[in-house]
C-alpha cells in the first residue's frame, strides 16, 4: 500500500454514504442535504485519543449548533461498541458505524499503519467539512486531537458566515 490514499478533494462532491449509528439512529448524505455537517473519522471506540475527541466535538456542540452544523464521527466499530462508547461519555451527536468499509475507503481514511513496526490497515483520524450543497469545504488528515475542534469550528464559523 505504498500509495498516498485519494481524499475527496476541495470543492469535490462528497462521496455518499449511509450508516447505522448510535442510539438507532441512521445518517446519510441525503439526509443532510442543503446543510453544512462535520463528518470526523476516528480509529477505535473508547480509546483514549478518539474519547478526547469525540468529548472536545460534544463540548463545542453549543457552538457547532449556532453555525447550524451537526457532527458525525465514524469508525469500523460494531454498533454494540460505538453504543456502549455514546453512552458512556453521553455523546448526543450520532456516531456510526461503517462495519463494510464502504465509507472508510470511499473518504481515504482507511490506510495502512506502523506501530511497533507492525503494518496493519486502520482508520486514519480525519475530519471533513461539508457545505450545504455536500460538497468537501475543508479536510484535516492526519488529525492531532488537542486544539482539532477549535481549528473545525473556525472553519465552520468562515463556511457560516454571510456572503460564503
Amino acid at each position: 500500500m505504498a500509495d498516498t490514499p485519494l481524499f475527496p478533494a476541495i470543492g469535490a462532491p462528497a462521496p455518499d454514504f449511509a450508516m447505522p449509528a448510535s442510539k438507532g439512529r441512521q445518517v446519510s448524505l441525503a439526509a443532510m442535504k442543503g446543510r453544512p455537517f462535520v463528518l470526523y473519522f476516528y480509529p477505535k471506540a473508547s480509546t483514549p485519543g478518539c474519547t478526547t475527541e469525540a468529548c472536545d466535538f460534544q463540548e463545542a456542540l453549543a457552538a457547532l449548533g449556532g453555525t447550524g452544523l451537526p457532527v458525525i464521527g465514524v469508525s469500523r466499530d460494531s454498533m454494540k461498541a460505538i453504543d456502549n462508547f455514546a453512552t458512556k461519555q453521553n455523546l448526543a451527536f450520532p456516531l456510526a458505524s461503517d462495519a463494510t468499509g464502504t465509507v472508510t475507503e470511499a473518504y481515504g481514511v482507511w490506510v495502512e499503519k506502523t506501530l511497533y513496526g507492525r503494518k496493519y490497515m486502520g482508520i486514519e483520524r480525519a475530519t471533513f467539512l461539508i457545505d450545504a450543497d455536500g460538497r468537501v469545504a475543508h479536510v484535516w488528515r492526519n488529525v492531532k486531537v488537542p486544539g482539532h475542534v477549535a481549528d473545525v469550528m473556525q472553519a465552520a464559523s468562515r463556511l457560516s458566515a454571510p456572503g460564503q
